[in-house]
This record gives structure tokens, sequence and C-alpha cells, in this order.
């Protein structure tokens, strides 16, 4: 391996060793070329300017309204997060405890973890009417699948020295899972907590689409949808723009600090 000495590097050099600002360069071009495009189209109908978005962004936030349509949204993802982890955690635990448990997780996830969740929006309205409701059933589908397969695999490749550790102890049943098979499965079960947030978060947002209001209390996609009836285009891409910044803030925020103080820190992953 090849070191620099960042002593000899040019300014130019040692600004693009900065992994942010390379990263914000990026979104200051892809700003730049969304402006030019827009003034260039010239009609806001179909594609407003991004300072028309940041301005209509601000106004929204301003007001109170698209904050208190975040937090429903992040509210009614989180509820459906926790129960999928606790049905995943669940799944898991009784596939490596007994036969039929292992038997029971391979048919759920080959039969139900193809299926669309946004297939199951008639239904979930059929069951649970409309509201938050039918949509925390989606997102636990959503959330449910990816996160069972990555912590199942997680598990699987622990290594049987560990196992022999624990076993050693004397710990067995949940003390062995906990404390063996979690601590060192938790880089499968943090890309699992990705990815199955990535799965929720979009879920999410088509889910209020569709049925995401009640009681004036829908989320970020139902803000969207109104925005368009309206022809308030530009706070349509303002909502477009929130999901998006949220899923930057979670991704390279959230988790990457977690990572950085649990698998990075403890030598568990490069």
């Amino acid at each position: 391996m090849v070191f620099k000495d960042k002593t000899k590097l040019s300014v130019w050099e040692r600004i693009s060793d900065i992994n942010w600002l390379r990263k914000l360069a990026i979104v200051v071009t892809l700003a730049a070329l969304w402006q030019i495009y827009a003034i260039w189209l010239n009609n806001a109908l179909m594609f407003p300017t991004f300072t028309a978005t940041v301005n209509a962004l601000i106004s929204a936030f301003g007001n109170g309204e698209l904050l208190e349509r975040v937090l429903n949204s992040l509210k009614m993802l989180l509820i459906a997060y926790a129960i999928g982890a606790v049905l995943a955690i669940t799944l898991t635990i009784l596939s490596i405890s007994t036969r039929i448990g292992n038997d029971i997780l391979e048919v759920l996830t080959a039969t139900l973890n193809p299926l669309a969740p946004v297939a199951l929006l008639p239904l979930a309205l059929l069951w649970f009417g409309l509201g938050a409701p039918s949509i925390v059933f989606v997102l636990v589908h959503a959330v449910l699948w990816a996160l069972t397969l990555n912590i199942h695999n997680g598990f699987a490749g622990v290594s049987q020295t560990l196992r022999m550790v624990g076993r050693n102890y004397g710990l067995k049943g949940l003390r062995f899972v906990f404390l063996i098979l979690i601590p060192a499965a938790l880089p499968s079960i943090l890309t699992g907590l990705k990815v199955s947030w990535a799965f929720g978060w979009r879920t999410l947002i088509a889910a209020e689409l569709v049925f995401g209001v009640s009681s004036n209390s829908g989320g970020i996609g139902w803000f969207i949808f109104e925005k368009k009836n309206q022809l308030d285009i530009d706070f349509v891409f303002a909502g477009l723009l929130t999901v998006i910044i949220i899923g930057i803030l979670v991704e390279n925020v959230l988790f990457k600090t977690l990572e950085k103080r649990t698998v990075l820190k403890w030598g568990m992953k490069q």
C-alpha cells in the first residue's frame, strides 16, 4: 500500500482528498444542472427551478405544514420498523432453534418476500380501512423480509469457535442468541437494518400517495399528492426533495455513525 505525503500534495489534491467536499461538489453540480434545465425548459408546471423548489421547501417548513407531514410519516415508519424488527428476530430465533422453525422461515420468505408491498394495499384497505393502520401493515411487510434474511445469514455465518465458547460458558437459549450470535452477526444485522429502512421509506411514500390521509394526518406522500392536485408543482418538488434529504441523512448520518461506533470500531468490518 502506498501512502501519500500530504505535505507534498497540491491544494487541489488536498481538497479532492476530502470525502464530504467531493460529495458536496457533486450535489452543487446537480443543483446547477437542475436550475439550468428548468430555466431552459421555461415551464414551471412541468419542471420548476431549483431556487423555486428551495423557496417552496422553506415556505412549507416555515408554516409548519411540511414538518407535521414529515413527523407523521416518520412516526408510522418507526412503528412499523419496530414491529418488523421484533418479528424478524423472533422468526430468526425460531429458525435456528428448531427444524420446523427453519422450514417455516424458508416457506414464508419464498412466498412472501417476492410479493411487492404495494400489492397489499387493496387488502390493507379492506382489512384496516383508510389511514395509518393500513400503512403500518404494508410497511411491516416491506421491512420484515430483508431484515429477517440478513439476520438469518448473519447468524449462519457465526463461526463454530464462537459457538463453542458460548456453550462452554453455559450459554443457552436467548442468552446464547443475545450474547454470542447477535454481537457476532452485527455487520449483517446493520446491513439488514439499512436495506429494510430503504424498502420501508420507499413503500411509505408510495402508500401515502394512494391512501395516506386520515383526519388530516397524512404524511409526505399525501403532501405531494395534494400539491399536485392544486398544481403547486414547486411544492411537489419540495416534497420530493424532502424525501431525498431524509434518506440521505438517515443513511449518511444515523447508520454511518452507528457503524463507526460499533463494527468499524471493533474491527468487524473494513
